[in-house]
């Protein structure tokens, strides 16, 4: 199955193509949310089309199952559907920006139809691009694939494989973003005994196989590493490495021919690119690189190499090119699909390999009987009575050694395959169901392991080894690898741990330190964390998958808090400004010569950084210091204006109520004790 999502041109030609709204799909309100538009692609398992998510306003991709396989009819289309949905929950654990994005996967109540929305990338395809600029530099190769291999290194983090890894799959956007899309073929990997067959049916696309996916029928991460380094060799040659007239042809060529090098095909290019090539389309797994991380990081050497301009680099070849290794026989396992019935008459002229003849197995044929020596002498008359006896011997001897051609190869067969029975599929059963159907065929079984899965529910079967179609003698034991169910844990506590602790304590459970965001805090020491995103003991917190990725906010301690200089300045402003950044403030009064009333004479500290609730003191003026007013009464009115102007008083002369001459002071206003601020004027009545 593939279903490529491929977006072409403006969305409303697509819309208005009459070859693409017949479509019975066409203009479906599905489940009562996805308007659903033109088909992109159809592939086969299911079709993929335009739709508008109506709830969000937004243009989604939808894949939608063909009809038949999702309506839980018959046991075998249930667990397709199971199956659809399973894969659906395991790409969507992918969140990469090289991924293309799962939304949203249901079925709809009406007529039964399962589907997945995904993330619509309009744009076009790396075939496109194939066809438009291949063969292209090296350089220009290794930036389309590394984005690439940066998704399926998360993918294989995660324990997927892909499965159908091919240029179809790869969307480049029209902003030049490049996602890689369909992973609904692949499945949670346990060890290695995953297997790409379906009902008996070889899943993937045949010129980007693995040799193992197609002799053995298992994929783990290093089929998808093959299948990248097939791309890559089209990239760099503009050619596919094997060609052939049926794709059973293909199949075998992969099997059994390596992927030549790219030079020989473009020549002037680097023998470090050629060995990058062959280290990733090793037909040995074992030799190939071991997951999309490990060629990633391969790229990135090649890719050095070539911007520093180097076109000869021995050590760097030496250590890219696959280890070689000298087998005493034919080191390529015998075919156990049925895919490879006939395939004598199937693969093409042109290979005249002497290695393809070693996959075709069962006893040799009988050579002819040998034509007897005398058989071509002439007759003499004395000799013609014996020429029937001889005949008879000659025919004797051919039939015997027939007979032990037969007898040995019948021997042969059944010391080499005859005696073996075959290790029935029970993956995706029951470990009762499993272990009831391996009974029936004669076998032993024993639960040899459990093992946490994202795709397959807990207590059904994950692997077996032998795998599937394996050979395995009568009564022999078959070993079982039984899913756990997905493996959740809650989220710890970490607030008051440092950083390396909370770190730690994520590890413990599998899960990532993402983002740190750094906050002032009055409670939480520096370096400390404060909280995380999911917050603990939240309903989001409980039972996350393995590599959730956890935000943590972490202390910077407590958060200066600028003072200021307010010498000279409004002290109500001053105090006011303070307390409102979280300082606290005393006051303290006095007299000044100098500074105003109510403004700032001095304070502490004089400037720099606080802490919320630390204290500033300011020193406020209140004005001139104040003097008593003397008793003048009864002096002449000039010694009294003379005593008073000496205390710093303005004086201003009135008549008293009786007045005579003036000469004499008889009262002050304010009145004689009262204190008043150097400066003020008095009256001074006279009589």
């Amino acid at each position: 199955m593939h279903d490529d999502q491929r977006a072409r041109g403006d969305s409303a030609a697509r819309l208005s193509d009459p070859a693409r709204t017949q479509d019975h799909q066409y203009g479906r309100l599905l489940d009562g949310r996805y308007r659903i538009g033109a088909r992109i692609a159809r592939g086969g398992m299911a079709s993929v089309y335009e739709a508008v998510d109506s709830r969000l306003d937004r243009t989604v991709a939808v894949k939608i199952m063909h009809p038949g396989l999702g309506d839980a009819t018959t046991q075998d289309d249930d667990s397709f559907a199971r199956r659809f949905v399973r894969e659906a929950k395991a790409a969507a654990r992918l969140s990469h920006p090289h991924v293309v994005a799962v939304y949203d996967q249901g079925r709809d109540d009406s007529d039964g139809t399962v589907y997945l929305v995904m993330e619509y990338v309009p744009g076009h395809t790396l075939r496109d691009t194939i066809g438009k600029e291949a063969p292209m530099p090296p350089e220009r190769a290794l930036a389309l694939l590394d984005p690439i291999l940066s998704a399926l290194a998360s993918a294989h983090r995660a324990g997927l494989v892909h499965r159908d890894v091919k240029p179809e799959n790869v969307l480049i956007a029209d902003d030049g973003r490049i996602k890689v899309a369909d992973f609904g073929l692949a499945k949670a990997v346990s060890a290695d005994t995953q297997h790409t067959a379906t009902n008996g049916v070889l899943i993937g696309t045949v010129s980007y196989l693995a040799p193992e996916l197609v002799v053995e029928q298992r994929a783990d991460a290093r089929a998808d590493v093959y299948a990248a380094g097939v791309i890559l060799f089209e990239l760099l040659t503009g050619t596919k490495p094997h060609t052939g007239e049926t794709p059973i042809a293909v199949a075998y060529r992969h099997v059994h021919h390596d992927v030549p090098a790219p030079s020989s095909v473009v020549p002037g290019i680097p023998g470090y690119v050629d060995a990058l090539v062959a280290r990733a389309t090793s037909r040995d797994p074992s030799l190939r690189s071991s997951d999309a991380a490990v060629l990633l990081h391969q790229v990135h050497r090649v890719a050095q190499a070539l911007r520093a301009g180097v076109r000869d680099d021995p050590e760097l070849v030496a250590d890219l090119l696959p280890s070689t290794r000298a087998p005493e026989h034919d080191t390529t396992p015998e075919p156990v699909s049925s895919l490879w019935d006939g395939i004598a008459h199937l693969v093409t002229p042109d290979d005249d390999d002497r290695e393809s003849t070693s996959v075709i197995s069962g006893p040799p044929p009988p050579p002819p009987p040998p034509v007897p020596a005398a058989a071509a002498a002439p007759a003499g008359p004395t000799r013609a009575p014996k020429q029937p006896r001889r005949r008879r011997r000659g025919l004797v001897v051919a039939i015997v050694l027939a007979l032990l051609v037969a007898v040995v190869g019948a021997g042969g067969w059944w010391l080499g395959w005859g005696r073996y029975t075959s290790t029935p599929s029970v993956i995706g059963l029951t470990t009762a169901a499993a272990e009831a159907k391996i009974d029936d065929a004669g076998l032993a079984v024993r639960v040899s392991d459990e093992t946490y899965s994202e795709t397959v529910d807990k207590g059904e079967v994950i692997s077996t080894d032998p795998g599937p179609g394996a050979k395995i003698l009568p009564g022999g034991e078959v070993g079982l690898v039984v899913s756990l169910g997905p493996e959740r844990y809650d989220l710890p506590k970490l607030a008051g741990l440092t950083r390396e602790q909370a770190e730690a304590a994520l590890a413990g459970v599998k899960f990532e330190s993402g983002r740190v965001v750094e906050r002032f805090s009055e409670t939480v020491g520096a370096g400390k964390v404060i909280t995380s995103n999911p917050a603990y003991g939240t309903p989001e917190a409980k039972t996350l998958p393995v590599g959730t990725v956890v935000e943590l906010v972490v202390s910077k301690g407590r958060k200066p808090i600028e003072v200021g200089a307010w010498t000279g300045k409004s002290a109500d402003r001053a105090e006011r400004v303070l307390r409102k950044r979280g300082l606290d403030v005393e006051i303290d009064k006095t007299t000044s010569e100098t500074v105003p009333e109510g403004r700032v004479i001095s304070q502490t500290p004089k400037d720099g950084t606080l802490f919320k609730g630390d204290t500033v003191t300011l020193t406020v003026s209140q004005g001139p210091p104040l003097v008593t007013v003397p008793s003048v009464r009864y002096s002449s009115t000039d010694d009294a204006i003379a005593k008073l102007e000496d205390l710093g008083f303005k004086v201003r002369t009135e008549h008293a109520t009786i007045y005579l001459s003036g000469d004499v002071a008889w009262s002050t206003d304010p009145d004689a004790g009262s204190k008043v601020r150097k400066g003020s004027t008095i009256t001074l009545y006279v009589v």
